[in-house]
């Protein structure tokens, strides 16, 4: 198991339990878990809705949007079943505070699931998970079983005459399957292909019955604010956004990892402060701020609060809270190379903009980053980029666009180096081997 980071400016609530053992679920009980699922099955689901939206919690898969709202959608009566599913399928590039949640405290998703599906009215609910966290389903497996084992789940639990059950399952590696609707055909068992919306999953989701889908660390807030109150939890974040947020800091920092800070905090503060500043005493050059779909920041933009509406202000997004550092050593070029290379290959296919669209751009940077291109390229790349955004069905072809405009937009000046040879000596090299061999 991975030593854990942390700093004194750190709030930590759906972090509280790393590194104390909660995988065990006497351990869990002990540090009042399934405290929360009980006071919600005796409260009623008009109370747990209340307090979710008192807290401003909003989604943190990316999206940012209020929880609490997102429950109230669903329907009270229905003639088919509910659902909850818990998106738990993290590939966005430079995101992992998913893993350090379910590797350290599973049975918060678990307590979370059925704190949601008490508030909706649904009997069963999902755990999907990355294809690539196979080792993580053996531990989310465990606890869904000891849960069940302790009478915490099925038919029953806990003795009040109210049932739920949990079905864990695992994607096959497809970025894709993150966005919701996607993510609902594969559990269906089908191709990992975006719907089209509406209807929207509130009222037809999972197996066409009303569905509640959430992000793993949104889940696992939920025990914390019905513990703690909706405005206690509020109160720690900024206006309109609250609680605090998992944030992985990675790349040319003293010191990544995974912390939790209050949302609004500061990003100049996260890098250099929290996360030790630029490694080796070199100098920023740009911040990816939220995975690798968010608009690049150049560092002189970084002075700004960490809350979605902040940074949207700001040009880029929040996106799922992975913080990405560059060094003055980097090639944005490449950088943006890689970035396409991964969306291209992401693609599913499915519209015509994404998938041409997400290719031409890669093999036009391939082409610069060659050696062989000309400075109508760079119009190009922009041109093909703002015309993917909004035209496709799922947000995919937008987190490849958002980023490679910003990239042209803020760094065009070392696209055009490229092409004028003043990087003579790069290497002629295909985008396979430069991906690959990293």
């Amino acid at each position: 198991m991975p030593s854990l980071v942390s700093h004194p400016d750190e709030v930590k609530v759906v972090s509280r339990r790393f590194g104390l053992g909660a995988t065990d679920i006497d351990k869990y009980v002990e540090l009042d878990g399934y405290k929360a699922v009980q006071q919600a099955i005796a409260k009623g689901p008009e109370w747990i809705i209340s307090e979710m939206k008192a807290s401003g919690l909003r989604g943190r898969g990316g999206a940012g949007f209020p929880t609490g709202m997102k429950w109230s959608f669903v329907p009270k009566q229905s003639e088919k079943p509910k659902y909850v599913l818990v998106n738990g399928d993290e590939s966005e590039p430079g995101t992992c505070k998913d893993h350090v949640l379910f590797l350290h405290d599973p049975h918060a998703v678990i307590e979370g699931t059925m704190i949601a599906g008490l508030a909706i009215g649904s009997k069963l609910g999902f755990i999907y998970l990355r294809g690539e966290y196979r080792y993580l389903l053996k531990i989310v497996e465990k606890a869904v079983a000891d849960a069940y084992a302790k009478g915490f789940l099925g038919k029953n639990i806990f003795g009040t005459g109210v049932d739920f059950d949990i079905i864990t399952q695992t994607g096959a590696g497809a970025y894709e399957v993150g966005e919701e609707s996607a993510l609902m055909e594969s559990l269906e068992g089908k191709r990992g292909v975006p719907r089209i919306k509406p209807p929207f999953p509130a009222v037809v989701g999972l197996y066409g019955g009303p569905t509640v889908i959430n992000n793993a660390e949104t889940i696992a807030n939920a025990p914390h604010i019905l513990l703690m109150g909706g405005e206690a939890y509020a109160k720690l974040g900024s206006e309109r956004n609250g609680g605090t947020r998992l944030f992985g800091i990675s790349g040319h920092v003293e010191r990544p990892g995974v912390y939790e800070l209050p949302m609004g905090y500061n990003l100049k503060r996260a890098i250099y402060e929290v996360a030790g500043g630029i490694k080796d005493g070199k100098k920023l050059k740009a911040v990816v701020p939220g995975g690798s779909s968010c608009p690049v920041m150049t560092a002189d933009e970084i002075d700004v609060g960490l809350d979605f509406d902040q940074m949207g202000k700001a040009g880029t997004m929040l996106g799922s809270g992975g913080i990405v550092v560059l060094d003055e050593t980097v090639s944005i070029v490449e950088f943006a190379l890689r970035t396409i290379a991964f969306y291209q290959h992401e693609s599913c296919g499915w519209c015509i903009p994404c998938r041409e669209g997400t290719d031409w751009i890669k093999k036009t940077l391939t082409r610069v980053y060659n050696g062989g291109g000309n400075k109508k390229d760079v119009d190009n790349v922009q041109y093909l980029a703002e015309n993917m955004l909004g035209r496709t069905f799922c947000p995919l072809g937008d987190a490849a666009a958002m980023p490679t405009i910003a990239f042209v937009k803020k760094f065009r000046k070392e696209f055009e180096d490229y092409i004028e040879g003043n990087k003579a000596g790069t290497p002629i090299i295909t985008v396979e081997q430069l991906v690959g061999a990293h």
